[in-house]
């Protein structure tokens, strides 16, 4: 117990000393909404800059699923200035690269670069922020595109078909219900105004918040905000998701018949947003259940009981209340309501006893080693404040969040637990061989 007590001091001292301040962090806001954090960062010659757009597939509705996914493709093929394949191309040459991802809630693009080429990196997002491409012939090729990835998330990943299945259970009427992906009839069918209107929406600089961090001047980045940015117009702020979704009033179970080699088994609880009082409970609740090989879980699934060859869950961060989701491999072709009984019998358990001393300690050491690792770079510095800033309401609060996961107490994680983890709150999905099942019924 006392080396895990001094390794979390050790971890707050060398967090306290690895983290910048909240002053450190310089915001301001363009005439047109456009919200930029900039952190300086000499530690080496580069910069990062993240562009957060607030949309996500809970922005879309049944017709036009699969949008933000979408513009995270068109979003490098072709606009006014530089042409389809250009964007990559000449940042590239300026020396940086870049990547994108989307998720249920935001669209993020993030590039890295040597400091001296920040102005190229203004003016190539400026561009396609501004002017975009909607050419018929590249929508018509990223559709056909996205369609192939589809198909091969959904066969190729026994993972990725069952949770299809089980967020479509799980939500009845949050946009939450469909996957980022979005329903293979809506790809095939959206119009070029349907991608024009979704675009001036929510691709409008009002709805983005920009982050820099690097060896930068904040007078610099003004000054190239204000020049490439500033003059792209506001638009109307987009309606807001104002679905909430019913309590759900008991289990829900989906079947999903596949070939697998053993059956797969998934669990949602239904959870409250990121930024509710109770995510630090749940986030030190979640590594406790499954985090390493000395988990709950794992320790009684895995090693002791052998009932399972892999389990794992996590908390998504999320601006509506969304799940909590449990993954197990079964590992025997014909256990898996042995496996769920388990599973039901250790959370049970929890519930009734909470953490140990010794669990709670090591796991808020281990969620203060992720955020300090997070702020080694100044990659990791922009996308956490970044995250911060939209998940949490303010990038202040990630300087914070060592003084929140230290306040958590046991009995904190254990009601939680009891909370949100019960059966009537649960949809639980099994992906298994249909040959498996039809002999268990002829048995």
């Amino acid at each position: 117990m006392r080396k895990l007590v001094l390794l979390g001091l050790l971890c707050c001292a060398t967090l306290a000393q690895a983290q910048n301040t909240p002053d450190d962090v310089k915001t301001f806001t363009l005439d047109n909404g456009m919200k930029v954090l900039v952190l300086e960062d000499h530690s080496i010659p580069n910069a990062n800059m993240y562009l957060f757009w607030k949309v996500g597939s809970r922005n879309e509705y049944p017709g036009i699923t699969g949008l933000s996914h979408f513009f995270e493709h068109m979003m490098f093929n072709g606009s006014k200035k530089y042409g389809p394949k250009e964007f990559d191309r000449t940042m590239e040459a300026a020396g940086g690269s870049n990547n994108a991802y989307t998720t249920e809630n935001v669209t993020v693009y993030t590039n890295w670069f040597p400091s001296s080429s920040m102005e190229t990196i203004f003016d190539l997002e400026a561009d396609r922020i501004a002017s975009l491409d909607l050419n018929d012939e590249m929508i018509e090729s990223e559709r056909g595109v996205v369609l192939s990835e589809r198909s091969t998330s959904l066969e190729n990943s026994n993972w990725s078909k069952l949770h299809d299945h089980l967020k479509g259970a799980a939500f009845l009427a949050h946009p939450y219900r469909w996957t980022v992906i979005g329903y293979e009839s809506d790809i095939k069918n959206w119009t070029k105004e349907d991608l024009q209107r979704y675009f001036e929406t929510y691709y409008a600089p009002n709805n983005a918040v920009v982050v820099i961090v690097g060896a930068v001047k904040l007078e610099e980045v003004k000054r190239l905000a204000r020049q490439y940015f500033g003059p792209i117009p506001a638009a109307e702020p987009p309606r807001p998701v104002h679905t909430v979704e019913p309590a759900q009033e008991g289990e829900r179970r989906v079947l999903v018949h596949k070939s697998v080699s053993t059956p797969k088994l998934m669990m949602g609880w239904h959870t409250p947003s990121t930024s509710h009082q109770d995510y630090y409970a749940l986030d030190l609740l979640n590594s406790i259940l499954s985090s390493g090989n000395s988990s709950r879980l794992y320790k009684a699934l895995v090693d002791e009981r052998q009932l399972a060859t892999s389990v794992f869950s996590y908390v998504p961060e999320s601006f509506d209340p969304n799940l909590m989701y449990l993954y197990a491999s079964a590992s025997k072709p014909d256990n898996e309501a042995e496996l769920e009984a388990a599973i039901h019998e250790v959370l049970e358990t929890f519930i009734k006893e909470g953490p140990s001393e010794r669990e709670l300690q090591k796991a808020k050491n281990g969620k203060l080693m992720e955020l300090y690792r997070s702020l080694e770079t100044i990659n990791g510095k922009a996308n956490t404040l970044g995250t911060y800033e939209l998940f949490f309401g303010d990038y202040r609060k990630m300087f914070d969040a060592p003084k929140e996961y230290e306040k958590v107490t046991a009995e904190d994680i254990r009601r939680v637990a009891a909370q949100y983890l019960t059966r009537h709150n649960r949809t639980v999905g099994i992906v298994k061989d249909l040959s498996t099942e039809l002999t268990d019924a002829q048995d």
